[in-house]
């Protein structure tokens, strides 16, 4: 049996990648007041198709869909905002004006071709903020993003900014840009001339190298901006030189969903090719009432962890901390008695290894030094009938017996030296997580 294709497993030395992504983003998400939010893998297509358009690629092409027996039409979801957008509502988390603060990490499923760093079962962590269309919020979801992929250690990303205005601003601009786009028509085949009347704003969007020229004398989107758009994209700006967070402003980005508005931003590298983008996102203040409910304000983001993995195995090798304890157990008649101890270990969270193998104690110290434990535990016919335990510090070649209630106050001791030896140096990416 195979996996399914485009649906890859997570083997356990890619996994300390994803738990070291998880915990620096935890650490600086907490320090914002961000809370997490869960939603269903699986929701109603319906929730898709008014909330992304329907012109998309995601909605044309990409729905994972089925109908289940009740004949209901569901959706595994294809990207996370929608979902909370309907979470809001359900829940109605923004009665009284209430300011939501929310992230969120998990699976999303497009059906595409399989590529580096984009797979059909791909993952995202993302946050969501509603209630407020202050551009300083803007520029503070922004700066988040640009912490985290900062600590990562990612290599060089590019923060690209732009504004889309309002509806009204797009519907004037869209129609410019048809008139544009059609002095070209000769030039393009039928699906490019298709998008050219459903939607010119995709062709901004494109990653097809015979439209880059044309694309690069578009009309620029800034000049049909009204005071208040203009006024709030100049704000983003301001605020994000006070954070010192540097950007560049790109009047072709529009992202590729329809629900965005006003700032919309991309944080870009030039290490994974064509599929550059590791960071999009911007806000949407009118999906919530496309979705049938009252208008909320909202801004957000996406980050995709396979292509920050790609980047991450470029930059740092995260190396999985060695077992502090090796319990070695000289017959397997004592293993009751060494279990006894696991407690005492657990309490101060220390990583051990419990030999079961019933092989010699030799044997089992080897394998406690190739797996580069720090002491070994030695439980013999000794220890067993003077309820005692013997220490070896490998590195040192120091052995020492103590009586168990001796062993509780070493302990800490133990935590301290451990936490010492491999958190300096030898981990340093590890040790930042920490």
């Amino acid at each position: 049996m195979q996996s399914v294709r485009g649906m890859q497993d997570i083997l356990p030395e890619e996994s300390k990648y994803w738990q070291y992504i998880h915990q620096i983003a935890l650490n600086i998400l907490e320090s914002a007041n961000y809370q997490e939010i869960k939603t269903p893998i699986v929701e109603a297509r319906s929730l898709f198709e008014r909330s992304i358009g329907e012109e998309t690629d995601i909605i044309s092409k990409e729905m994972y869909t089925f109908n289940d027996r009740a004949k209901r039409a569901l959706t595994l979801r294809p990207e996370g905002t929608a979902s909370i957008a309907r979470a809001i509502l359900q829940h109605n988390l923004c009665a009284n004006n209430r300011t939501q603060k929310l992230w969120y990490f998990g699976p999303m499923f497009r059906y595409e071709r399989p590529q580096q760093g984009r797979q059909r079962q791909f993952h995202q962590l993302g946050i969501e903020c509603y209630g407020s269309n202050h551009p300083a919020l803007d520029a503070e979801i922004i700066y988040i993003a640009w912490s985290i992929l900062s600590k990562l250690q990612c290599g060089q990303v590019v923060l690209h900014l732009n504004s889309i205005g309002n509806s009204k601003e797009r519907q004037m601009y869209s129609e410019q840009l048809k008139q544009y786009f059609l002095k070209y028509i000769k030039n393009l085949d039928l699906r490019l001339v298709q998008t050219i009347h459903k939607n010119p704003l995709r062709l901004l969007d494109s990653k097809e190298s015979k439209l880059h020229e044309i694309i690069s004398g578009a009309p620029n989107i800034l000049q049909y901006l009204d005071n208040n758009s203009t006024q709030h994209f100049d704000l983003v700006q301001q605020y994000l030189t006070d954070l010192n967070v540097p950007f560049q402003v790109n009047n072709k980005l529009v992202r590729g969903l329809d629900y965005y508005n006003n700032t919309v931003f991309e944080f870009k590298t030039n290490a994974l090719g064509t599929q550059d983008t590791i960071c999009g996102g911007g806000r949407y203040d009118s999906l919530t009432q496309q979705i049938g409910g009252n208008p909320i304000h909202a801004i957000g983001w996406g980050m995709g962890i396979e292509r920050l993995i790609i980047l991450l195995k470029n930059h740092i090798d995260i190396i999985n901390k060695p077992p502090c304890i090796y319990i070695a157990t000289q017959n397997t008649n004592y293993i009751g008695y060494s279990l006894r101890i696991l407690p005492v270990i657990q309490q101060y969270n220390l990583k051990y290894e419990i030999d079961l193998s019933g092989s010699s104690l030799t044997k089992q110290l080897q394998k406690a030094n190739k797996q580069n434990a720090m002491i070994c535990i030695i439980i013999g016919e000794e220890e067993i009938t003077n309820h005692t335990l013997t220490i070896k510090w490998l590195e040192e070649g120091d052995q020492k017996t103590y009586s168990t209630a001796s062993f509780e106050q070493l302990v800490p001791v133990i935590a301290s030296r451990y936490k010492d030896k491999f958190t300096q140096n030898i981990y340093k990416a590890y040790s930042t997580c920490l």
